[in-house]
């Protein structure tokens, strides 16, 4: 018979744009041609395609986080990826010769799909986001993550848009971090990349005599299975471990009202690290921009990208002045059909054609508040605070107690960086010097000289950054 799904699209749509908080859907995927994705699979789709991996170690030491800078990279086709996760001798010869599965994980992430597969277009629909309230998303908006045991993204936020993720082979575990959590997250653009903010913290193991006020955060912990999809919301922090031999995931980015505002402060964001980062002696050997970013674009080009989000965010706000009125408590922006994170890069377009900061604005999404009750139960399950207990709900397995979230402004404070009693030098972290100068004014260690990205970790600090892009706004108004 025709597979009824627990929620109709219409209800889906209504739900991943009002809620607040990190959920898993469950039994609204079970028909999708994509849950046959597995690498197998895929390998032979792909006809001997190579596709590029990054490795990384599966143990890193206390307190150093490995970011996609520091890692290795190799061309390999999926049948080699799949023969060396599985320990197969061949391997030995091939692209994964010099690296030893027992130390070392592969990931191929990030990879669009409308590019792996630009040859087979058929191969889209079997992504199907309209069930989600999305029509005309599919494959073709949509991103690909393979990855062997132990292979990781590093905890960050993404600037735009919520997060649907769908699970199609293996498990992963999801460390998500509310947005009050922040500053507790110590935040960094360096390394740069568009649209992502980083946090300096290795989840997997903190050193918290560096990062003190990481203690203080909230994780709430799940573990994803095939067929289920995770809704992660706005500027939820996600840490992200591959847990089976083998993960195949595909996600889709949905645009959102903030957007627009969003690209404002990612384009000054840009403007700044490149103009500095691009100023320093190459002979450094910084490696400050991500693999994932092409170039360091030239102060022309940033400059032409931030008129363009200024110019769309007011277009957008002059399209809907009369509509829903602005909400003070969450300061609403307006929607945007703006592509989505990383897009810019991946389809190569150019300030002067680039639609990515200049889409028209349709209709506001519904705030939390218009859901009359939000339908958790066996078919959406809510992402709890992590705890030492493990409750299965269902096939998914979340951690949870009564512990009560943080306030989402807990930390959000931007005092001046004093001290009553003495004067301190800054110390190399400026967010670990705040913390020791706010909790007892200890004394901190002098340091001989603040680099370059010592200055970047604070002015381009994600208030620091809000704070311009409202007052480069309110210019344009006068």
């Amino acid at each position: 018979g025709e597979d009824i799904k627990p929620f109709t699209p219409e209800k889906t749509k209504e739900i991943v744009m009002s809620l607040q908080q990190p959920a898993v859907f469950c039994n609204m995927a079970g028909d999708w041609p994509a849950l046959h994705w597995n690498v197998k699979y895929l390998s032979a789709v792909l006809e001997g395609r190579t596709i590029q991996f990054r490795l990384g170690l599966k143990t890193v030491d206390l307190g150093e986080n490995e970011f996609e800078t520091s890692c290795s990279y190799v061309e390999a086709t999926l049948e080699e990826f799949l023969a060396w996760s599985c320990g197969q001798p061949s391997c030995l010869s091939g692209p994964f010769s010099c690296y030893d599965y027992s130390k070392y994980c592969a990931y191929a992430d990030y990879k669009y799909i409308a590019r792996v597969f630009e040859d087979k277009p058929e191969i889209f629909q079997d992504v199907r986001w309209s069930d989600f309230g999305f029509p005309g998303r599919s494959g073709k908006e949509s991103t690909l993550w393979i990855g062997s045991e132990g292979a990781t993204t590093p905890c960050h936020l993404d600037s735009y848009g919520c997060n649907l993720v769908l699970q199609v082979q293996g498990r992963k575990r999801w460390h998500l971090f509310p947005p009050g959590d922040t500053s507790f997250l110590y935040p960094t653009r360096i390394p740069y990349e568009e649209s992502s903010i980083f946090s300096k913290v290795n989840i997997a193991n903190p050193d918290l005599k560096r990062f003190p006020k990481f203690r203080n955060s909230t994780a709430h912990v799940v573990t994803l299975s095939p067929g289920q999809v995770l809704l992660v919301p706005r500027h939820w922090w996600h840490y992200v471990e591959s847990i089976d031999p083998v993960t195949v995931s595909i996600n889709s980015w949905i645009e959102l009202d903030a957007d627009h505002e969003a690209r404002v402060e990612e384009a000054i964001t840009r403007m700044l690290v490149c103009a500095i980062k691009s100023a320093e002696n190459p002979s450094d050997g910084d490696l400050w921009l991500n693999p994932t970013e092409v170039e360091a674009t030239s102060h022309e080009i940033n400059l032409q990208y931030l008129n363009k989000a200024v110019s769309a965010y007011l277009k957008c706000q002059e399209t809907n002045v009369s509509g829903q009125a602005r909400s003070s408590s969450t300061g609403a922006e307006w929607r945007t059909n703006a592509l989505c994170k990383r897009k810019r890069r991946e389809v190569g377009c150019d300030p002067e054609g680039c639609t990515l900061l200049t889409q028209e604005c349709d209709f506001p999404t519904p705030k939390a508040e218009e859901l009359q009750e939000i339908p958790f139960g066996p078919h959406l399950i809510q992402v709890l605070p992590q705890s030492h207990k493990t409750v299965v709900l269902g096939a998914v397995a979340v951690e949870c107690d009564g512990r009560d979230l943080l306030h989402e402004n807990e930390g959000e404070h931007f005092g001046k960086l004093h001290c009553k009693r003495k004067s301190l030098l800054m110390s190399n972290d400026c967010e670990t010097a705040a913390h020791q100068m706010d909790s007892d004014c200890s004394p901190c260690t002098p340091q001989t000289a603040l680099s370059t990205n010592d200055l970047l970790d604070c002015l381009v600090n994600p208030r620091v950054i809000s704070l311009v892009a409202q007052l480069l706004l309110e210019r344009t108004k006068v």
